[in-house]
């Protein structure tokens, strides 16, 4: 039975248009996305590491070795089988760090390019014969179907139509971007195709060949049935080699790790695909039996490599011959896409970009993707290369073996990524280039029919078809050993064990708390633009502070190192580990490390713990649930605490400081001191510097009302904290200040209380008995000089009754008496009501009084007792101004002060006065022009308004004369929630 060469080739592009239709309309958005990021669709698209092997060789090497050939889909099983201790380790590294291949996994482990690229250079050469096995077969079948066809031109047109089809569903997004929704649905399609034709075969064997289950069993039950090649001696080493190959496989072939980790939708897909990849691969190990006994049965004319395209030939059926070369094409494109895919962007991150990085180029991700597609095409034209001069002399199985040997070399650096922290560099590199070397001579040189150097050396064992699985453990022996003694005699750099705690499994990564150059978001798209050009540095830290959910303008120290991070995580799946730490380094690099040492990054390690508190167990686990009830007491203190490191970086603010400030710990733990508002950076900076351990009742206004603030400092150094820094606890003892004041009043109230009860008593009757004589004496009486001296009389028992009451007021006036119905206040208000009542006094007509006091400026207080202070000075401004002058008031904001200035023309204050002013009864009026009290209760009332009151004269520096009474007083704000700070703007 035979195909007509353009039938052939239609059947085949018809097969092809539909694999690209399922991935356009995939990517297009036009299937639901639950579908497609179903675990169901996951796990199958995993079913491309069968490739040919389950349509063609596996049965040519049950043919050979019996059951053996399920040791193909055993090994990678038991491999999805220990998934949580060996898949899920390295898919949570490739996640957090975006590594996108093996190669970027080791050059991130190993820090190292060289580790990097001699992965992508083995891969690349083991890879080769894998993808010259999918060539063969498919060119190999199509020869069975349509002789006249010549097996080099489908070969040609096999790999030109796959680089077409990676171009384009294998590089449509950036680099390091989602996954390839259309390209895993396109695959997991091609499982189900070679998955339904292999059942179907094998049931159409079954039933059409044997009669169904009774009639096999007497087939084999037959002594001259040739089934007895099914039979394996428990002695052959093959098997075993194949089991070690294929459950390396699960890490180390591009095309499984691609599938498994970096098209991974999630963890729990991973967890269902540990159980369902092999029951996918049973399935697919089922029919091979039956389609090798069929073949058997009715002698097909292909060799067993290819019993399914023959046995559909015997059976006489062209739609079941059509379907098993569907199946086989379906593997093969399959396999040759993914791999390609793979083995590209390890080449184009470890070998292009380091030696040509695109700093001139507007669009990276254009230049990056046309890089790639360039790059596929080459490595599928030399897999055709290599097919055309020496694949096309080998079977596939021997293909096979080539590859996934070769591969099989980078299984102990990959197991040391996870297990082995102590791995260095200098071994993996040393190691992995001995075992290649030794595979490259025993297995590679011999089997290609290029050179076989032991036996050209006489050597007692000589590479052969039945001996390869020796040479096979010969090579990963002496890779192991090199890779460990190696890396036990040299020691590991500074780079490599931070990456090794950040790899091994259950370590926890502890950066240092450096400073970065950069000091803000906005300096990261500056010095980026320099490698990658201002449009994509700019989109890449856009990205990264969205990924971050951090404001567009960040400055805050540990949110900028943060980002640094995130940035170079997103560049690594854009250029690769390697260059992508490089670029870093040279353009977002830190500061010069003081001489001490830098300290961990407390808060990144705090973070940490929070994300890993479910999965730590024993002595780690312990250790944690004892930590944490002292975090949360040091959190929940009712003392307000914070500590910081001796950069002035805030490691800790505790949520008693947050009420007290008003400042979450979200906004302002990683900034600097600076980024505090004012009055808290200027005390806690001014504190923190200096060197008193101690500092009692510092009065802080905060929101118009005044807090008194005891603060304690402790320093964290010592031989367990030799990194510095200190703790400061912030008492606010405004409560305790204010009953100690209320009980000092209390007390002033009684004893003046007393004085004035005394004087009241003991000076007020005998005055009011000497006015009411003078005043009888006016009566009886019409001297003159009588009558003059009488006046004079009553006029100093008044200014004795206005000394008593002024006395009796002063009593009545001290701090805090009437703090609770403190209301809002308008100053121009109450100047103005001042002035009005001076206005009905006959003294002082000619003098103008001008009142410039904003509308808006507000204290908490009494408003009386301020008219009192206000018509007080202007009273003395009036008395002191010349006939005519002008008294100036005028006001104005400054931070949570109101400041109140009070300035007249007069002759002003001798300088040495200036300090006595505010004593009761002292004066600087002419005698009986004054009591000396007058200021003494303006200053009484100022303190009670928690303000002050300073006098100056002259009134400035351009005058000799006047004088300038200034008040500062706290200022009225509106208690609006948490003051609206940006704390990040500030730092």
């Amino acid at each position: 039975m035979s195909f007509s060469a353009p039938g052939l080739l239609l059947a085949s592009l018809l097969y092809l248009i539909l694999l690209f239709g399922v991935a356009w309309i995939t990517e297009r958005g036009l299937l639901p996305r639950h579908w497609v990021r179903h675990p169901l669709v996951y796990t199958l698209s995993l079913g491309v590491y069968a490739g040919i092997w389950a349509v063609y060789a596996a049965v040519g090497v049950a043919a050979e070795s019996g059951f053996g050939f399920l040791a193909y889909y055993l090994g990678i099983s038991g491999a999805f089988l220990l998934a949580p201790v060996l898949l899920n380790p390295v898919m949570r590294i490739g996640r957090a760090y975006q590594l996108a291949s093996l190669a970027d996994l080791f050059a991130y482990r190993y820090r190292s390019q060289w580790a990097g690229t001699l992965v992508t250079i083995c891969s690349g050469a083991a890879i080769l014969s894998l993808l010259s096995m999918q060539i063969q077969a498919v060119s190999t079948s199509a020869s069975l179907l349509a002789p006249d066809t010549s097996p080099n031109v489908i070969s040609v047109m096999f790999s030109i139509t796959v680089v077409l089809f990676a171009m384009l569903f294998g590089t449509r997004r950036n680099q390091g971007s989602e996954s390839h929704q259309g390209l895993v649905l396109a695959i997991a399609f091609d499982s189900v195709v070679k998955l339904v034709a292999l059942l179907v075969l094998g049931g159409v064997i079954l039933f059409s060949v044997f009669d169904g289950m009774a009639g096999l069993e007497a087939w084999l039950e037959n002594e001259n049935s040739p089934a007895s090649t099914m039979a394996m001696s428990i002695d052959d080493g093959s098997w075993r080699a194949l089991m070690l190959m294929s459950f390396a496989g699960a890490l180390v072939l591009p095309h499984m790790y691609h599938m498994t980790f970096s098209e991974n939708p999630s963890p729990k897909a991973l967890a269902k695909a540990s159980w369902g990849l092999p029951l996918y691969l049973l399935l697919l190990g089922l029919p091979v039996p039956l389609i090798l006994w069929g073949g058997q049965e009715l002698a097909a004319t292909t060799g067993p490599n290819f019993f399914a395209i023959g046995t559909a030939q015997a059976l006489d059926s062209p739609a079941l011959t059509l379907m098993m070369y569907i199946a086989g094409l379906s593997a093969a494109s399959g396999l040759m896409i993914v791999s390609t895919l793979a083995l590209a962007g390890m080449v184009l991150n470890h070998v292009v970009l380091p030696l040509r990085t695109p700093k001139d180029h507007g669009d990276i991700y254009h230049w990056l993707r046309w890089i790639k597609r360039l790059l596929i095409a080459v490595i599928i034209f030399a897999a055709l290369l290599f097919h055309e001069t020496v694949g096309t002399n080998l079977d596939l199985s021997i293909l096979g073996v080539i590859s996934l040997s070769g591969m099989l070399q980078l299984l102990p650096g990959a197991l040391g990524v996870i297990y082995w922290p102590e791995g260095n560099r200098r071994g993996l590199i040393t190691g992995l280039a001995a075992g290649m070397t030794i595979w490259v001579i025993t297995l590679v040189l011999p089997f290609s029919h290029t050179a076989n150097l032991l036996e050209w050396l006489s050597a007692p064992l000589v590479p052969d078809y039945s001996n390869w699985h020796i040479f096979t453990f010969i090579s990963l022996t002496v890779n192991v050993a090199v890779f460990a003694l190696v890396s036990i005699l040299s020691s590991s750099t500074a780079e490599e064990t931070s990456a090794a705690q950040a790899c091994s499994l259950g370590a926890l990564s502890r950066p240092h708390r450096r400073e970065l150059v950069a000091t803000s978001s906005a300096d990261f798209v500056r010095q980026l633009a320099d490698p990658l050009g201002h449009g994509v540095a700019k989109r890449e830290v856009e990205r990264a502070l969205a990924q971050l959910k951090l404001p567009n303008v960040e400055y805050r120290p540990y949110q900028l190192r943060r980002l640094r991070d995130q940035v170079e995580v997103n560049l690594s799946g854009l250029l690769g580990p390697a260059v992508a730490r490089d670029l870093m380094k040279r353009h977002l690099g830190y500061k010069p490390m003081a001489s001490g040492g830098t300290a961990q990054d407390i808060r990144y390690v705090e973070r940490a713990l929070g994300e890993y508190q479910n999965q730590l167990t024993g002595l780690a686990g312990e250790l944690d649930n004892l930590r944490r009830p002292y975090r949360q007491t040091l959190h929940t203190h009712p003392i307000p605490a914070c500590s910081m490191g001796d950069d002035g970086e805030i490691l800790m603010w505790n949520n008693t400081m947050e009420e007290l400030t008003g400042i979450t710990a979200d906004d302002v733990v990683g900034a600097r001191l600076q980024a505090l508002p004012e009055h808290w950076h200027l005390l806690l900076d001014d504190f923190n510097s200096g060197e008193d351990l101690h500092r009692y009742k510092h009065r802080l206004d905060l929101n118009g009302k005044p807090h008194w603030l005891n603060l304690h400092k402790a320093a964290l150094s010592g031989p367990d904290h030799p990194e510095g820094g200190s703790i400061i606890l912030v008492e606010d003892q405004t409560e305790t200040r204010l009953l100690e004041d209320e009980l000092m009043h209390s007390e002033r109230l009684a004893s003046v209380g007393r004085l004035a009860a005394g004087v009241a008593h003991e000076i007020g009757n005998p005055v009011t008995g000497i006015s009411s004589l003078a005043q009888n004496l006016k009566l009886e009486t019409d001297d003159p000089d009588i009558l003059s001296t009488a006046d004079q009389i009553q006029q100093q028992t008044r200014r004795i009754s206005a000394i008593l009451q002024s006395l009796m007021n002063f009593a009545r006036t001290g701090n805090h008496s009437q703090a609770n119905r403190y209301e809002p206040v308008g100053i121009r208000r109450c100047i103005d009501e001042s002035i009005n009542l001076l206005s009905l006094s006959e003294r002082g007509l000619g003098i103008h009084y001008l009142n410039d006091c904003p509308q808006d400026l507000m204290v908490l207080g009494d408003e009386q007792r301020l008219v009192q202070v206000f018509v007080n000075l202007l009273a003395n401004a009036r008395d002191a101004s010349p006939e005519g002058g002008t008294i100036r008031v005028g006001g104005n904001r400054d931070g949570y002060s109101a400041i109140i200035e009070v300035t007249d023309e007069g002759s002003g204050i001798p300088e040495g006065q200036l300090d006595h002013i505010f004593e009761p009864f002292y004066t600087t009026k002419a005698p009986n022009k004054g009591t000396g009290l007058g200021l003494s209760l303006v200053y009484s009332i100022v303190e009670e308004h928690y303000g002050n009151i300073h006098v100056e004269s002259p009134a400035g520096p351009q005058s000799s004369t006047g004088t300038c009474v200034r008040l500062k007083l706290p200022a009225y704000e509106p208690d609006s929630g948490n003051a609206a700070i940006s704390l990040n703007e500030r730092s």
